[in-house]
């Protein structure tokens, strides 16, 4: 079975949030005012730049003012804790596991999950994502936020 590598997979789920989220409306496309260029299209992880959160950190790769609301976020949380309590919003998201072991919640269900493992939140569905495991667990969030 061949495996992809991480980047390969993040690259497909951002190309399939790109394409789902144009919309056919050309009165709903507007211009950014976001200027593009390789300083601020390449972003390393700088642990001075987290933003600290209740059980661990965050990191934001794209924040949802760069990408007319595309956004990728690393979120590093503590062993047998969670972000936050499942919930649901309008925007669905992807959760891709880098390191440590993940339980998926989804509209009642669980599955659990390790490295090199996504898991889908569709719009509207009641959805979390809890440390099981001993070590820190590190997933990214890939989103698009409705902007106004």
């Amino acid at each position: 079975m061949k495996v992809f590598s991480p980047a390969i997979i993040i690259y497909l789920i951002l190309l399939s949030q790109i394409t789902f989220s144009q919309s056919t409306d050309s009165a709903a496309v507007e211009q950014s005012d976001v200027k593009y260029s390789i300083d601020n299209c390449v972003n390393t992880f700088n642990p001075d730049k987290t933003e600290k959160t209740k059980v661990g950190f965050q990191y934001w790769f794209a924040d949802k003012n760069f990408a007319e609301g595309k956004t990728l976020k690393m979120s590093v949380v503590a062993p047998h804790m969670a972000t936050h309590a499942p919930h649901s919003h309008v925007e669905d998201e992807f959760f891709y596991v880098l390191e440590g072991r993940a339980e998926f919640f989804l509209n009642g269900e669980t599955r659990t999950g390790g490295p090199n493992t996504s898991f889908y939140c569709p719009s509207f569905s009641e959805h979390g994502i809890r440390n099981v495991g001993e070590t820190e667990l590190k997933y990214l969030v890939i989103k698009k936020y409705e902007m106004k």
